[in-house]
């Protein structure tokens, strides 16, 4: 079983390998109502980046950890895509969509982490 730290830690550098920017963990694990431990945002500056850093965590994931995400939304469109790995939920956003869902703000009452870009 894989401890919820290193599969953050592994998300978070897949992230910053594709320089992935403002990252974000959020601590939900202390609010009551929320759906997962961890939140992770980032965004990418391209439809084409959002896509290239969600596929390089699940394929660092996969082959690093040997995990697979439960379930992995918005690869069409590219400009929202949810990675869904049960304890820590992973959102990569184009950054105009990043702005009109306000995720940080809907959970502001978590801890945040912010990590440098790269």
């Amino acid at each position: 079983m894989v401890k919820e730290q290193e599969l953050n830690d592994l998300i978070i550098d897949s992230i910053q390998d594709i320089k992935g920017k403002n990252i974000i963990k959020l601590d939900l694990s202390e609010l009551h109502d929320a759906p997962t431990n961890t939140f992770v945002i980032c965004e990418g500056e391209s439809t084409t980046q959002v896509k290239a850093i969600s596929e390089n965590i699940k394929l660092r994931l996969k082959k690093e950890l040997g995990e697979f995400p439960v379930n992995s939304e918005g690869q069409e469109s590219s400009t929202w895509i949810c990675i869904d790995y049960f304890n820590t939920v992973v959102h990569v956003f184009y950054p105009d969509t990043r702005k009109f869902y306000e995720l940080e703000e809907l959970w502001s009452d978590a801890r945040f982490t912010e990590y440098q870009d790269l």
